[in-house]
């Protein structure tokens, strides 16, 4: 390991997929697998899409990574190579139907940005499909900009299981 090699990172991450879900997001953590050690993995959420409504319901799970590789080299050199895997097509509509969408949400305790993307992610404090799920894998986690732990963040959702539900019949793997 050469001397400028960052250290160990923990990467939360969000999947997503409405696009044959139930074989993508799986194949997009056992892909993941490579770029590092899933240290824990969310279940899997059922939801409505949001922007874009006239499509299918969105599969969502988080997972934490445990990576050598920095946030910019893991979006470059391991998350768009496993959308690219899947069939992921990007088009205009940014809210569209798509095979697997990978985010960075957090990364260790770093507030950054990543190419038109902000660390931690704004919308963990506004969608439950990405606080719920993270706080499974990272209750005690602390926002470093509001510094609230992720169990506090999801419970200003109400769960309402006709919005969003898990999807028991849907299995990740790769935890350990």
């Amino acid at each position: 390991m050469s001397s400028n090699q960052s250290s160990i990172n923990l990467a939360y991450l969000l999947i997503g997929s409405n696009i044959e879900p139930e074989k993508n997001l799986p194949e997009a953590v056992k892909l993941l697998a490579q770029f590092g050690r899933i240290m824990e993995h969310s279940s899997v959420w059922q939801s409505a899409a949001v922007g874009f409504t006239e499509q299918p319901d969105f599969l969502n799970a988080t997972v934490l990574l445990e990576t050598d590789l920095s946030p910019k080299m893991l979006r470059l050199e391991g998350i768009q190579k496993i959308e690219e895997a899947l069939g992921r097509i990007r088009t205009a509509n940014k809210n569209g139907p798509r095979t697997v969408d990978i985010d960075i949400i957090l990364f260790n305790q770093d507030v950054l940005k990543l190419g038109n993307r902000l660390i931690p992610d704004p919308e963990l404090l506004e969608q439950p499909y990405i606080a719920i799920p993270m706080a499974e894998i990272a209750p005690d986690y602390v926002h470093p900009e509001v510094h609230k732990t992720l169990k506090e963040i999801a419970r200003q959702f109400n769960h309402n299981s006709e919005i969003m539900f898990k999807r028991d019949d849907v299995k990740l793997q790769g935890k350990g």
